[in-house]
């Protein structure tokens, strides 16, 4: 119960201040003149006024609500070192106990975790997010477990929001030392085939470390050794690495362990390096002149990373006139110099219904077949041409053409269907208008017929004939398009059809363009999930394991999402490089900063939180001695007070904050009472006068 004094005046505060100032000079007046019974008078104007200003006793039902204490737990990676997350299990296990044996305190038990956005660890983020609903008033402390390493510390006592101690309880030991990775410079994106230089420094810390000690690196891109060299700790090393491919390079820089280290996770620094190919090299020769002719090149000047060489030759090969080769054309076909001294520069050679009729020597088809089993692809796009005599089969060509001609050609309507193997491919699967039957796309007339040597059949004409067939032919690939009524989807005929998605990626495929491969295991990040791909011709896939940066496993199992492409997933809680493995394939993928801060230094330390915890009468000190037992200090139960914390003590804030439930008024000079001391003094004043 809170007893207290009110005044409610019956008239506005103006006239009872002007009844005061009139009262005040009545009695001056009539003490400095003596008269009878002055002081009764006063006396009477005295109570009157006390009367107007409507004096109370009020008591007020108050309700003492408790403390609130938060209890921070610090589960980040770095307190996965050692032995620190036993210490903070047992920590909290019996903070908890002697808190909640404390009368007028509420716990609150908060965990906080590594930032999303690689900004280290947010304890105090975590604290003001746990204390949101309470009232300042009523904080009575906060207890921090960490190893120390917090990054989100504020600057002073006064941006906490509250004025409680904050005590910090350090995992670790003092004779902890490490060794870490520094990452100095890493481009982010690099050409293809170009030399990077990545620059870093090898840093030892702790018990018995100095710079000038030699380490061994050892450097992997994509998870394949490339090299390995000597450094010096302390200093400043610059590591050329070259980039091997387009898209994601990722490249891992290891360095030899440190005797008795805290941990080797950060003795890996990982840098990703995004492959940006120039612009790939197409050559187009177009050979008998024909309806869809400018279909290919018009497809491929579309394309804004195609760099195109375009032929053609108008010359039908039925007019034969006795013209030299060299009068058919106003500027000369350089043969020699593509098929030859440059044919290595282009990443692609389309043959577009070409016919033999000497242009291009035989010599040359061995350089073309040589270029295709070295890594280089080829496209022919045929038409009547493949069957006839002068055939590129007829050519040294003909060992890597998985089709060989029969000499027949079929004319009659028909729609270009799927295979069954197509409808898993990525080059075919899910093309727009494939899931009808017929397909919703305008029908062709002609195909040339052929027998299967090697290759996959992916689309199929009339009987089954092959119409588009992939192969691998050594390091290269070929790719057939055995019928030159695509232009008829391009003219829009019958609706026409989608010959830029199967065009241009037939020919990104035959590119080697990553995301088009059979058999492929990617990773990528969706927010805060990994999401994890895997793209076969086969029916069924495996589990897929998932190794996280603190060596963690996970098994996930993928589910079909549509035709080959499998697909499954799993929340990213860690920072740093993740393995994906699915039978003997693996995929790497590093989540947050090339650099994080959560271990940019795990050493354990009170420093941090020592300001903090000074300027709010808190403490920040170990659990833990060397080779010593957990000691958790005793918590008591203080009024405010300068200091919280003392020799094997830590203090907490009782606060008196309360509710109110309600108010009780007792007026005083209304009523009996009033009207009795009123009239008795008027009568007393009366009395006086009257003798």
């Amino acid at each position: 119960m809170v007893w207290s004094l009110a005044f409610d005046p019956l008239v506005p505060l103006w006239a009872l201040v002007a009844g005061g100032v009139i009262a005040v000079l009545l009695t001056a007046f009539s003490g400095f003149l003596n008269l009878r019974g002055w002081l009764l008078r006063t006396l009477t104007m005295a109570l009157l006024l006390l009367a107007l200003a409507n004096p109370a006793v009020e008591r007020e039902d108050r309700e003492p609500l408790s403390s609130v204490v938060a209890l921070v737990v610090d589960k980040s990676q770095s307190q996965r070192l050692s032995d620190r997350q036993s210490t903070t299990d047992e920590a909290v296990e019996e903070l908890t106990r002697r808190i909640g044996a404390l009368d007028g305190f509420d716990l609150r038990v908060l965990e906080a975790r590594n930032s999303g956005s690689g900004d280290g660890t947010e304890a105090f983020q975590t604290l003001a997010n746990g204390l949101a609903d309470v009232p300042p008033d009523r904080v009575g402390g906060a207890i921090i477990v960490t190893d120390g390493q917090i990054h989100d510390i504020p600057g002073n006592a006064g941006a906490l929001g509250f004025d409680a101690p904050v005590h910090g309880l350090i995992t670790g030991t003092v004779d902890e030392r490490d060794r870490r990775i520094v990452l100095d410079k890493a481009p982010r994106f690099g050409l293809v085939d170009s030399e990077q230089i990545v620059s870093l420094t090898v840093v030892d810390q702790g018990r018995g470390t100095g710079p000038g000690d030699q380490v061994r690196l050892t450097v992997k891109r994509d998870g394949d050794v490339v090299t390995e060299r000597t450094a010096r700790t302390g200093e400043k090393i610059d590591i050329p690495v070259e980039i091997a491919h387009g898209g994601n390079n990722i490249f891992e820089f290891d360095a030899e362990p440190l005797t008795d280290e805290l941990t080797t996770l950060n003795n890996r620094a990982v840098v990703t390096i995004d492959g940006i190919r120039e612009n790939l090299r197409v050559l187009l020769v177009s050979g008998s002149p024909h309806a869809g002719e400018r279909t290919w090149r018009n497809l491929l000047k579309s394309d804004a990373s195609v760099d195109l060489v375009h032929f053609t030759i108008l010359r039908p090969p039925e007019k034969q006139d006795g013209t030299p080769i060299n009068q058919l054309s106003l500027i000369a076909f350089p043969t020699r110099e593509l098929f030859s001294v440059k044919i290595d520069e282009f990443d692609l050679i389309i043959f577009d219904r070409y016919v033999r009729r000497g242009v291009l020597p035989m010599l040359y088809f061995d350089n073309i077949a040589r270029y295709v089993r070295d890594g280089g692809a080829m496209l022919l796009a045929g038409g009547p041409d493949y069957a006839e005599g002068g055939s590129l089969y007829r050519t040294p060509l003909a060992p890597i053409l998985p089709a060989r001609p029969t000499g027949t050609i079929l004319e009659q309507p028909y729609h270009a269907t799927l295979a069954d193997l197509g409808k898993r491919h990525p080059v075919t699967r899910g093309l727009p208008g494939s899931e009808q039957d017929p397909p919703a796309w305008s029908r062709w007339f002609r195909v040339v017929d052929t027998e299967l040597d090697a290759g996959q059949t992916l689309m199929s004409g009339p009987s089954d004939t092959p119409l588009l067939v992939l192969n691998r032919e050594g390091e290269g690939r070929v790719a057939m398009l055995l019928s030159d009524h695509v232009w008829l989807w391009a003219r829009g005929y019958e609706g026409g059809g989608p010959h830029v998605p199967l065009l241009r990626r037939l020919a990104h495929w035959l590119m080697k363009e990553p995301d088009l491969e059979e058999e492929a295991l990617n990773v990528s990040m969706r927010g805060p999930e990994l999401v994890i791909e895997r793209q076969t011709l086969g029916e069924t896939v495996g589990e897929v394991t998932v190794v996280s940066p603190t060596g963690d496993r996970s098994q996930i199992v993928l589910t079909e999402q549509e035709p080959g492409l499998w697909r499954g997933g799993m929340p990213a809680g860690e920072t740093g490089l993740f393995s994906v493995t699915e039978g003997d394939m693996s995929a790497l993928i590093h989540v947050g900063p090339q650099n994080p801060r959560e271990y940019t230094d795990v050493l354990s330390t009170t420093e941090p939180l020592a300001p903090l915890s000074e300027a709010t009468g808190g403490a920040s000190e170990r659990l833990r001695d060397v080779g010593g037992d957990l000691t958790v200090p005793r918590i008591v139960s203080m009024r405010p007070s300068a200091s919280y914390a003392g020799n094997g003590w830590l203090g907490l804030k009782a606060t008196e904050a309360s509710v109110l439930n309600g108010i009780d008024r007792y007026p005083l000079m209304i009523g009996l009472l009033g009207l009795t001391l009123l009239l008795g003094a008027l009568s007393l004043t009366w009395y006086r006068e009257g003798r």
